[in-house]
């Protein structure tokens, strides 16, 4: 199977190509307009020099099987485009895009062209978060915070916020019939940002705070007298009465810790077996997205 890799940054370098490279079976391919940064990271999976390109045709030229995306989000719409237009199978990182017409436009050519495209929303396959989906969650809270980093509130939200959108929206036991959305932002940088998703007998929490002190994320899900704890994907701590810790273990690799591991694989076997994959539902977190970055903007111009 021939694999392409387009984009190698930290995300690539860190989390992905160590899954990809590792792969029986697998023909993998790089693609990045920065050829110092290529040749690089090809030495250091020891690729041969045909599977090194610089420009997405001469990645195009190699008939891929399938392709994983990591270039920068503003170049997303442009590769996701010429991809889904070859008939190849794409799994991206998120957000699909910047602006919710092109995420659309995007999964309507997927569709039409009968061909997989997923994002990448590793949370979902993280085992301590899909864990949580097994316990009772009447009440969701999910902190994801940083330190000294305030940002433009569309980039900051889709870059960022936007996992925080997905995992609330994975959790959430039933239909949700009422969202709101609280905000600080100062001189056009968003400083925090509160999400409530509720619905019949349940509320769901996400939290954003890039002034926080710092770097940390948290998910507690709580119903039935219980409650479960993940903090940075690592440590899950039950509590029922007097609380137990369950640490990661020392071996187990980050990238399976975060779901990435699990999320390559399974976008990998439906390519094998001829699956495809739709993107509509994680078009609904972006729409969901775009509700939070219209409210902030409406709160600032209020202001």
């Amino acid at each position: 199977m021939k694999v392409g890799c387009i984009g190698l940054g930290d995300i690539a370098q860190k989390a992905y190509l160590p899954v990809l490279g590792v792969q029986p079976g697998i023909e993998l391919h790089l693609q990045t307009r920065t050829p110092a940064t290529l040749e690089r990271v090809a030495d250091g999976l020891h690729l041969p020099r045909d599977r090194r390109h610089t420009d997405l045709d001469a990645l195009l030229a190699q008939d891929l099987d399938a392709a994983f995306v990591h270039a920068p989000t503003v170049t997303h719409p442009e590769i996701v485009t010429r991809l889904l237009e070859a008939g190849v199978p794409t799994y991206v990182d998120k957000p699909l895009a910047y602006e919710l017409g092109d995420s659309e436009r995007l999964v309507r050519l997927a569709e039409e062209r009968n061909v997989s495209l997923a994002v990448g929303f590793n949370r979902r396959h993280a085992p301590a978060y899909a864990q949580c989906a097994e316990h009772p969650r009447e009440l969701i809270l999910m902190q994801k915070n940083r330190t000294g980093l305030p940002e433009e509130p569309r980039t900051m939200i889709l870059d960022d916020f936007i996992h925080v959108v997905d995992t609330l929206r994975f959790l959430v036991p039933g239909p949700v019939d009422d969202v709101t959305v609280r905000a600080r932002a100062e001189d056009g940088l968003l400083h925090h940002v509160v999400l409530q998703l509720a619905g019949d007998g349940f509320t769901a929490l996400g939290v954003m705070n890039r002034l926080s002190g710092s770097s940390e994320e948290i998910l507690e899900v709580s119903g039935q007298d219980t409650k479960r704890q993940v903090v940075n994907l690592a440590e899950v701590i039950d509590h029922k009465g007097q609380p137990t810790v369950r640490r990661r273990g020392d071996w187990v690799p980050v990238a399976r810790q975060r779901g990435i591991e699990q999320v390559v694989l399974a976008f990998l076997d439906a390519v094998r077996t001829g699956k495809v994959l739709s993107a509509r539902d994680a078009l609904a977190t972006h729409e969901l997205c775009e509700r939070v970055v219209r409210a902030v903007q409406e709160r600032a111009a209020a202001a």
